[in-house]
């Protein structure tokens, strides 16, 4: 605000003695301090207020009576007499945080102008911001070079919205476990030392959960080893006992057409004749001794010889040819010798001769220690004298070796390889 000059004024109000005179504005220059107080609106001066007119008297025109209308003196903006102002110096009030500011044009809306500044709200705008332009610069990415191979592939690498399948899947992982994600998958704030602790103890399994697995894999193992076994047993146990039998009754036969071998004392475990029951459609060698590993495993049956239980040959003159054999597994010769009837023909082959005998009798169950099964004339067996007999043995009931089921046949029929097979093989 310029200074007033009173060389420069006129005094229609009386001049400079209206102001206490020239040396007053001298003393003191106003530009050097502000007022006191702001003033609320803009400094104009009083309108000069005409006095009513007394038109009894007189009119407006001078006519009669006329009287000039009187003013009154020039006031401060604060209702004081101009002649007693005394500027002083402005003390602006502080700014408070918690006072709204008094614009001082009171007809602009400062709420329209300066809207209040939400937190949560920029936030928001940020990441919006933020995603905006990452799906822009995705939008922006050149399309892979080649044909529609490395384009599918590139398609695959980068995700179907332009995004890392890696970093759109492990996004956890990407950020590292001291970071989370939000709801909308943005990534907070990262974690303090004390939840990160947290959360990688809740990420580490439990001794209970380690051990509950271990005992898992245990019983997964052992079920895998166990299923192994029961399949070799009932599977590949057969297969390589008939192959073994196979051979054997093979090589058996060979050396009676060629005369190697002559009837006489064998060696444990070594072939000497053939066992047919037509029936149950079984071919079987027979070796000497019930040897597991060397005779019964290999498929074959075995004759009870002077290791075990002396029991007479097919060519004695009288006695009981006691033979055993599996009921289950390593070729299960025996295994249906429970359906053989009386007058069923079990028939011995040897390299001269064919031995006939017919099913008598059976004792589905006795103790594997009742070896009186094996005697001459077996009791239980309804022979009542010495002859010619045969002693089936094996195990039961199926898949068991808790006890023998035991099956007796007698002699009916000796005829030599010359006079041709019996009636019971050519049926």
């Amino acid at each position: 605000m310029t200074a007033l000059r009173p060389e420069r004024e006129s005094a229609p109000y009386g001049g400079e003695a209206a102001y206490g005179g020239a040396e007053s504005f001298e003393a003191e220059d106003f530009r050097t301090r502000p007022p006191a107080d702001p003033p609320q609106q803009w400094y104009a001066p009083p309108q000069a207020q005409p006095q009513e007119m007394d038109y009894s008297q007189g009119d407006w025109y001078g006519r009669r009576d006329y009287t000039e209308p009187s003013y009154e003196p020039r006031r401060t903006p604060y209702g004081e007499p101009f002649e007693n102002y005394e500027p002083t110096a402005y003390q602006a009030p502080p700014p408070s945080a918690y006072e709204p500011v008094v614009h001082e044009h009171p007809s602009v809306d400062t709420a329209q102008e300066h809207p209040p500044i939400d937190e949560e709200t920029v936030a928001l705008r940020v990441e919006e911001a933020r995603r905006l332009a990452a799906e822009a610069e995705a939008l922006q990415t050149p399309p892979a070079p080649g044909g529609r191979a490395a384009r599918r592939k590139a398609a695959r690498r980068h995700g179907r919205h332009g995004g890392s399948l890696g970093a759109q899947a492990g996004s956890g992982a990407a950020h590292g476990p001291d970071k989370a994600l939000g709801a909308a998958g943005e990534v907070s704030a990262p974690l303090s030392r004390v939840e990160a602790r947290r959360a990688a103890r809740a990420r580490k399994p439990s001794m209970s959960v380690v051990a509950s697995r271990a005992i898992g894999e245990v019983f997964i193992t052992t079920g895998v080893l166990m299923l192994l076994f029961v399949t070799y047993q009932l599977w590949w146990s057969n297969i390589r006992a008939h192959q073994q039998a196979g051979r054997e009754a093979t090589s058996l036969q060979e050396e009676w057409r060629s005369g190697k071998r002559a009837p006489g004392a064998f060696e444990p475990g070594q072939g000497f004749a053939i066992l047919h029951i037509p029936k149950l459609d079984v071919v079987v060698p027979i070796a000497e001794g019930i040897s597991k590993s060397k005779v019964l495993d290999r498929g074959m049956v075995g004759h009870y010889d002077k290791n075990s239980i002396k029991t007479a040959m097919p060519q004695d003159k009288t006695g009981n040819f006691g033979i055993a054999g599996h009921r289950n597994t390593h070729g299960e010769p025996f295994r249906y010798i429970n359906r053989l009837k009386p007058g069923d023909p079990i028939v011995v082959e040897t390299q001269d001769t064919y031995y006939v005998y017919d099913m008598a009798s059976i004792l589905p169950v006795t103790p594997p220690s009742n070896v009186s099964v094996l005697n001459p004339v077996p009791p239980g067996s309804g022979f009542t004298g010495p002859g010619r007999y045969i002693t089936l043995t094996t195990c039961t009931p199926e898949f068991t070796s808790k006890y023998r089921m035991i099956v007796w046949g007698k002699m009916v029929e000796e005829r030599p390889r010359s006079k041709g097979k019996p009636d019971a093989l050519v049926q």
